[in-house]
């Protein structure tokens, strides 16, 4: 692979940010944590499904000073907009999810140092007098009904119990006392659940790290799921690709795991053994955060309970933060989405589908276009075959829009206008009813729908918006005269 990224940490992701005209905004107006920060957010770059009016192309944000702690940053968007994916991982944001896929394929495992860890300049442990989470994280709250402070962006990182394999990923946790956190797994989900069921049976404690505050490779990445990433699949390894050099982890300095030495912030701590938290016992708000669909979330009694051993941190550290339902979510989903998608097609019909793209208002992780090509009659079919591919790669996924080459996929507009103009209802959508999908959508019920016998339970759809091929002279796009716009384009303006 011809590509590197040389961004290691969340520090210098912000300092190409600040480079980049319109991308940062820093701010030294104090704002508190509890649903200010998330409220302003929320106008200037939060975009994805979050409730109008909001900003889709806003910059990130880095707020100086927030109440209530001295010493403490927290930004927020980094990854909020595909431009500025592509900018940090150093490729065209219309490539993204067949770089991620190449990379996938090429993983470069990470490796422990014994260096000095920049995520341990300080440490607090809980014997220390004044050691309390909510007076040493500066974690927000999303809305004024959130079930309390939440960790949205900690890399957790554990290893299983049987095997010894390590794995990454994001969960929701919300502080819930001074050295306890509770984190949501799913059942049958994320592999970490299936860690932290495991040592349940064993009858001891899961030690866990979270990472708060990494480069956007690492944010990137650690939202791989299966079939692309089965269980022991590390995904910092598909980070270490992007680098074409491994991700350093260094040890955790009170449990026997390790944590990514270029966080800003670490958590360590053990999940304990079939202890189960109601979320919102200190709100009693009966929701937990904004979850991507864009609806608050409710909180589970069901969750897991971290007891907390150690915090660890950088000199002025900067807490990193995301808004549940924002474009930040939607690219961290989204982006390893395509690249799953891409890589089982690519295997089972090559060169049929160009790219995908996980669109916005799915969250990432409802909605994909597919872009097809049909070059012989026997490719008729095939962009259909695609769709049901698509949806065994990525279970979570609803529904899938097919265009052809011609159409740009990632422009809303012109996959609409293919909607209109080459699709008819009756012919052109196939139904999948009775499928597992997601949880999450409030639609997925049988209070919705009779059809639907449980809860996560959907109706997939295929909407093919391609011209059959017998007929593609007929739809062929009106063509313009080839120019070099540069010459008018520098002219006077009016106004």
């Amino acid at each position: 692979m011809n590509h590197r990224t040389d961004i290691l940490d969340l520090r210098t992701a912000l300092a190409v940010l600040r480079q980049m005209k319109g991308q940062l905004l820093e701010t030294d107006v104090p704002v508190n944590p509890s649903a200010e920060l998330s409220g302003v957010y929320r106008y200037v770059g939060a975009g994805g499904t979050v409730q109008r009016p909001t900003n889709s192309e806003g910059p990130a944000m880095l707020f100086h000073r927030i109440e209530g702690f001295e010493d403490a940053k927290v930004a927020i968007g980094v990854v909020g907009t595909r431009e500025r994916v592509a900018a940090l991982l150093g490729c065209k944001k219309e490539e993204l999810g067949k770089l991620l896929c190449e990379c996938a394929a090429h993983p470069v495992e990470p490796v422990v140092t014994e260096e000095a860890a920049p995520c341990q300049e300080v440490v607090h442990l809980p014997s220390d007098p004044d050691f309390d989470l909510f007076r040493l994280l500066p974690a927000p709250t999303n809305t004024p009904v959130d079930a309390g402070p939440y960790l949205t962006l900690g890399m957790c990182y554990a290893t299983h119990p049987d095997t010894g394999l390590s794995d990454v990923t994001i969960h929701r946790m919300c502080i819930q006392g001074k050295d306890e956190l509770s984190i949501f797994l799913q059942p049958g989900s994320r592999h970490i659940g299936a860690m932290a069921e495991r040592a349940t049976e064993l009858g001891r404690p899961l030690p866990i790290s979270v990472s708060i505050g990494v480069d956007s490779a690492i944010e990137v990445t650690s939202c791989f799921e299966p079939p692309t990433t089965p269980l022991g699949f590390n995904e910092l390894s598909i980070a270490g690709a992007l680098r074409q050099q491994p991700v350093k982890l260094t040890r955790c300095v009170s449990i026997q795991e390790c944590a990514i030495a270029n966080a800003e912030y670490v958590i360590e701590g053990e999940i304990q053994p079939g202890v189960k938290v109601v979320e919102d016992q200190n709100s009693h708000t009966g929701y937990a955060m904004p979850e991507f669909p864009g609806y608050n979330g409710a909180a589970s009694k069901e969750c897991w309970l971290i007891k907390v051993k150690a915090v660890t941190h950088r000199r002025h550290p900067i807490m990193q933060t995301c808004i549940g339902p924002s474009g930040e979510h939607v690219n961290m989903a989204g982006i390893p989405t395509e690249a799953s998608i891409l890589g089982m097609l690519e295997k089972a019909l090559p060169g049929k589908v160009t790219n995908v793209y996980a669109h916005p208002s799915g969250g990432g992780k409802y909605m994909a276009v597919l872009q097809c090509r049909k070059r012989v009659p026997t490719d008729e079919g095939k962009q259909r075959q695609a769709a049901l591919l698509a949806f065994s790669a990525f279970p979570e996924l609803k529904h899938v829009i097919l265009v052809d080459e011609d159409v740009d996929l990632f422009d809303s507009n012109d996959v609409l206008w293919a909607m209109n103009t080459r699709f008819q209802g009756d012919q052109d959508i196939v139904t999948i009813p009775g499928v597992r999908c997601h949880p999450l959508d409030p639609s997925a019920s049988p209070e919705y729908s009779s059809s639907i016998r449980d809860r996560g339970i959907s109706c997939k759809t295929i909407f093919d918006c391609t011209v059959p091929f017998a007929m593609k002279d007929r739809f062929a796009r009106a063509k313009f005269m080839e120019v070099d716009p540069s010459r008018w384009a520098s002219g006077r303006e009016n106004g």
